[in-house]
């Protein structure tokens, strides 16, 4: 296999690495762009209530459900909504049949916020009389709606350039042939003009993406106009229906996650050999997803606040300016240091990544993987020619099937490194992994637990589990097995839970939306007859075949043994108050012990976790010996 060592390794973005430039090279540029024509309105199906649901408020849902998600995977993304089919128009270049809609104080492709989630969640209610739909083209008249709309969107989407911005224009209808209700010579001429200046926005760098909906009684048939507006080739039109609804679906169903994209975490130099370094980007590809920090406001003025630190002087109380002196103690005498004294201390290596030789790939273990391992890839930024040496010893190591040992001089945590190089993983959808190199955090022979040996007891030798205990295991570990799992599969509960909270509290709604936990185990599977008898068979096997019954009698005896336990300590809570009222020591003093009765004699017995048995007498000489009189 013939690698191009210009380009096998090439950075996607040639800038500084700074998170400005970083939040700018991922963003998104969004059109929702919504078809208003009267088919749009037509009950599809009854709703509780006697409401009737159509397509365009389902549309209406899907697109606020996607901005809630949005604000919170990528909140730098914009977007614009845009209607075409209109009967009012509102838009930048005054186009007949398109209307944008906004809010006021946000421009028009600007980021999603809570007023305008707000704002178009209750559109549907009054679209009609304050926007009106009309249908896609008027007889006797040259204006074409849609092909206003693609004009109208391209406007919009003018901002940025596609080298740090993604494009795309979400186009909804249920309409397969805009053009069916017009005459032959304008019909043509306007499906040309249409597809004309869908091509000119998807050379500018602008991805369009149709999904279609199916009216009524009728599939949406791609292939009469939109199949030759996106271009598509005849093996993609027969699966685009079922792809376009698969992604309907997802865009409904989306996911509250922030999208973390690839970031250099800092950029490293490995030292080959003397007089030998290659540049190196490392990057984050496992981070764990936590909840935003507070930020504090001013009560009035509702500006974030900035929180400062002073020091001052204990015996002056005059404000410090410099910095505090640090200091160790060695042999009772205080040495001081200054920061950059500590600084040097600290500092291991000059050298951040060291190569110490390789080793065959059978020799890591997958338990020497401390952490999450840092990916690495070549950069030409600092040292030149960096690329060319990554490649040469990447190829290598792929070839004998070794992996480098270096050393990572990092200050706060100088360890033994693994780079192992692992191939570039593609599928039909494009690439999966890029080729590069892992670096994976080896112990130290001091971090090493070694498993301990369970040697004979004093009642005899270890248990051992006989062959049909090991059976029965290994038959419910297979009715147990899950399929396909992937760590993809489950969201975090907790923060799913947060960004929920977080979403009631700025769009002011009432009720808390549901949100799954997925980590919870499936009760309803785990009844299904083959589980829970191999599960059985397992417990019958370890702990015999009266264990449930036993185990029952033993829950039984706990709770009866509670119960009793409880009315003991209320016993003694009323005897410690009924014993306070009483001055025990002049009772005593004063030989006055023998005239309280056994019961409230019995109270500071109680009181005091003291025998109450025995005849009065007895009783008094355990008070005057816990007296000590």
């Amino acid at each position: 296999m013939d690698w191009d060592s210009n380009n096998l390794f090439q950075d996607d973005e040639d800038q500084d690495d700074t998170f400005t430039q970083d939040r700018e090279a991922n963003k998104e540029f969004v059109i929702y762009m919504i078809d208003a024509g009267p088919d749009m309105f037509i009950q599809i199906k009854q709703e509780d209530e006697g409401k009737t649901e159509t397509h365009f408020g389902t549309l209406v849902k899907c697109i606020v459900e996607s901005l809630k998600i949005r604000i919170i995977n990528k909140d730098s993304d914009e977007v614009a909504i845009c209607f075409y089919n209109t009967r009012e128009k509102k838009n930048m270049q005054e186009s007949e049949g398109v209307y944008v809609f906004n809010v006021p104080e946000r421009e028009e492709l600007d980021r999603p916020t809570a007023r305008l989630i707000k704002d178009f969640s209750r559109i549907e209610d009054k679209f009609k009389m304050e926007i009106g739909s009309q249908s896609a083209i008027i007889p006797g008249s040259r204006e074409n709606p849609l092909y206003n709309a693609l004009w109208v969107a391209q406007g919009l989407l003018r901002k940025g350039s596609t080298h740090n911005a993604d494009k795309r224009i979400l186009l909804f209808t249920n309409n397969d042939d805009p053009f069916g209700n017009i005459d032959r010579g304008a019909k043509a001429d306007m499906r040309r003009t249409t597809i004309q200046r869908a091509k000119d926005a998807q050379d500018l760098g602008i991805s369009i993406e149709l999904f279609p909906l199916n009216r009524p009684g009728e599939e949406f048939n791609v292939a009469i106009f939109y199949a030759d507006m996106l271009e598509l080739e005849k093996e993609e039109v027969s699966q685009f229906i079922p792809v376009a609804v698969e992604k309907f679906e997802d865009l409904k169903n989306q996911l509250r996650k922030r999208m973390y994209k690839k970031r250099t975490v800092r950029k490293i130099t490995l030292v080959v050999a003397d007089g030998m370094s290659i540049g190196l980007h490392t990057y984050a590809l496992i981070r764990p997803a936590i909840q935003g920090s507070v930020t504090w406001l001013d009560s009035v003025t509702n500006i974030p606040l900035k929180s400062e630190s002073s020091y001052i002087c204990a015996d002056t109380g005059a404000l410090l300016t410099e910095p505090l002196p640090r200091f160790q103690m060695y042999k009772n005498e205080m040495v001081k240091l200054t920061l950059d004294e500590l600084s040097e201390i600290k500092k291991v290596t000059s050298v951040p990544l060291r190569l110490l030789g390789f080793k065959p790939l059978h020799c890591l273990k997958e338990y020497h993987n401390l952490r999450p391992p840092t990916f690495l890839y070549p950069s030409d930024e600092e040292i030149s020619g960096s690329t060319c040496v990554f490649i040469a010893i990447y190829r290598s190591m792929l070839r004998l099937q070794k992996y480098a040992v270096a050393f990572y001089g990092y200050s706060s945590n100088p360890q033994l490194v693994a780079l192992v190089a692992r191939e570039e993983i593609t599928s039909s959808s494009g690439q999966i992994e890029p080729p590069g190199m892992h670096m994976i955090y080896l112990p130290y022979s001091d971090d090493i637990r070694h498993v301990e040996k369970l040697h004979m007891t004093t009642n005899g030798p270890a248990p051992r589990a006989s062959e049909e205990q090991i059976d029965n295991a290994v038959a419910m570990m297979r009715k147990l097995e899950l399929k396909d799992f992937s760590v993809y599969q489950f969201s975090n509960p907790a923060l799913q839970r947060h960004y929920a909270i977080l979403q009631v509290l700025a769009l002011e709604e009432d009720e808390l939306p549901e949100t799954k936990d997925e980590t919870m185990p499936d009760e309803e599977g785990m009844q299904r007859p083959g589980i829970t008898k191999a599960v059985q068979a397992f417990k019958d096997s370890v702990y015999g075949e009266n264990h449930d019954f036993e185990e029952a009698e033993a829950e039984a005896t706990k709770a009866k043994g509670s119960e009793a336990s409880q009315k003991r300590k209320a016993s003694a809570e009323v005897a410690a108050k009924e014993a306070a009222s009483y001055n025990w020591s002049e009772l005593a003093d004063t030989g006055k012990l023998k005239d309280l009765t056994v019961v409230e004699l019995k109270y500071y017995l109680t009181a005091h976790n003291l025998p109450v048995t025995g005849k009065k007498e007895i009783l008094i000489n355990r008070i005057l010996t816990h007296l000590g009189k």
